[in-house]
C-alpha cells in the first residue's frame, strides 16, 4: 500500500500557516506527477479503481474525488458504468488558454495586448524555424499552403472562411510547434486560441461583409505563406523571422478594421 503522507511535496515557509492538504488532493497530485514524467500516457487506461483504493488504502468517494480534480485539468477523462475507468487524455493547449485568458481578463487585457506579445514571440519562433527544419517541417507547410490553394480554387479565390481560418492557424501552429522550443511553442499555442476565438467573432461581426469585395486579398496570403517557406527552406533566419513580423502587423491592421483592439477580453470571452 502507498503511503500517502509520502506523497506530499515540500512546500511553504518556516511561520507560513498551511493547510494539511486533502487526500483526495494528495492522490491527484501522485497520479499528475505520473502523467507528466511520462509514466502514464496519453491514451493510457489507469488502474482500476479498486485496485488504487488498496494502493492509497482510500475509500471510493475519496478516489472519485480524486478524479475530479484531474478531469478539471483535462488530465484525464473518465467513463461511467462496466466498462468504465479514467483514462489520460493528450495534452490540450485550449485548458492552458482558457486559465490564462481568465488571469488576463482579471487584469483588464486588451485584444491589442495580446497581439503585441504574439508579435513578439512568433516571428522569434519562425527564425529558429529557419535554423532548424528538417524535411517534415518544409512538407507540412507546404502541404498547408497547399491546401490553401485548393480553397482558393474551390471557391474562385473567395474561401469559405471557417476553412480558411481553421487552416491559416495550422500554419501559425506549425511555425511555433516545430521551431524546436517548447517554451515558445506552448506559450504561442495559448495566445494563438485566444486570438482564435478573436478572430472567428471578427468574422462573424463584419469582416465576412468585404470577403467578397477583396479576394486578391486571400492570394496575397497565400504569397505571403509560401515566401516563409523558401526563407525557412533557404535557413535565412533573418529573413523568415522579418518577414514574418511584417506579415502579422499587415494582418493585425485589417483584423483590427472590423473589431477594435482596445477590446477587453473580459467582453471577447463573455
Amino acid at each position: 500500500m502507498t503511503d500517502v503522507s509520502a506523497i506530499v511535496p515540500g512546500t511553504g515557509v518556516i511561520g507560513t500557516p498551511m493547510r494539511a492538504p486533502k487526500t483526495a488532493e494528495l492522490i491527484a497530485g501522485h497520479l499528475r506527477r505520473q502523467i507528466v514524467r511520462g509514466e502514464l500516457k496519453a491514451g493510457e487506461t489507469i488502474p482500476p479503481e479498486q485496485q488504487l483504493m488498496e494502493q492509497y488504502g482510500v475509500s471510493r468517494p475519496t478516489l472519485r474525488e480524486a478524479y475530479r480534480i484531474l478531469e478539471a485539468e483535462s488530465l484525464i477523462g473518465v467513463r461511467r458504468g462496466a466498462r468504465g475507468g479514467a483514462q489520460v487524455l493528450e495534452p490540450d493547449p485550449m485548458v492552458a488558454a482558457r486559465h490564462v485568458a481568465l488571469l488576463l481578463q482579471l487584469q483588464g487585457t486588451t485584444i491589442q495586448d495580446v497581439y503585441e506579445a504574439r508579435l513578439v514571440g512568433e516571428p522569434a519562433c519562425a527564425r529558429l524555424l529557419a535554423t532548424r527544419r528538417n524535411a517534415q517541417d518544409l512538407a507540412d507547410l507546404r502541404a498547408v499552403a497547399e491546401h490553401l490553394g485548393h480553397l482558393l480554387e474551390a471557391k474562385s479565390d473567395t474561401p469559405d472562411m471557417s476553412q480558411w481560418s481553421s487552416t491559416t492557424y495550422r500554419f501559425h501552429e506549425l511555425i511555433m510547434q516545430r521551431c524546436g522550443n517548447k517554451t515558445l511553442a506552448v506559450q504561442g499555442a495559448v495566445l494563438a486560441d485566444i486570438v482564435a476565438v478573436h478572430l472567428s467573432q471578427a468574422i462573424t461581426t463584419g469582416m465576412s461583409r468585404e470577403v467578397d469585395a477583396q479576394p486578391a486579398r486571400f492570394r496575397k496570403t497565400l504569397r505571403s505563406y509560401e515566401k516563409l517557406i523558401r526563407l525557412v527552406e533557404e535557413k535565412d533566419a533573418d529573413g523568415a523571422e522579418t518577414h514574418w513580423r511584417s506579415h502579422m502587423e499587415v494582418a493585425a491592421k485589417y483584423i483590427f478594421r472590423f473589431d477594435p483592439g482596445n477590446k477587453p477580453l473580459v467582453d471577447l470571452f463573455s
